[in-house]
């Protein structure tokens, strides 16, 4: 596939969460609560994580923002809903590296459609915008 064609299919990928985002809502029962904004271009999630036994059984969003931080977090939702805590917290660490231009070990963990926010790495003023949702997944399971 070429260059420009797996181009088109990231960015559908991205829109597709965007304007069709999972895990958007209320996590119904006891959630820790996480809330938190990027400040220089608006975004802003509200998080909610249910843990229990140490697997992550249920997370849920709700913000607003530009549409690489809301597919961000649709797909991070998605990601981490039955991982265990620490495979939740791995999967943050290596896609921090992803944003920073490393190449992910797609063996280790199944990233899935996060792959098609590799591009952003290239653009450092929207890393904040992507990463916004998995540090305040890291910030909640850690208040778990």
């Amino acid at each position: 596939m070429s260059l420009n064609n797996l181009d088109q299919l990231y960015r559908t990928v991205i829109m597709d969460h965007y304007k069709n985002p999972r895990n958007r809502g209320v996590v119904a029962g006891d959630a820790v609560t996480i809330d938190m904004n990027n400040p220089t271009c608006g975004d802003r999630i509200q998080l909610q994580l249910q843990v229990e036994d140490g697997i992550v059984k249920d997370a849920k969003f709700d913000g607003e923002g530009c549409s690489i931080s809301m597919s961000s977090a649709s797909m991070m939702t998605q990601a981490v809903k039955g991982k265990k805590v620490n495979e939740a917290l791995t999967m943050s660490h290596q896609f921090s590296d992803m944003m920073l231009g490393k190449e992910l070990d797609t063996d280790e963990l199944d990233f899935g459609d996060i792959e098609a926010l590799q591009g952003v790495s290239k653009f450092p003023a929207r890393i904040k915008c992507a990463t916004l949702a998995w540090k305040a997944m890291e910030k909640g399971v850690r208040e778990e």
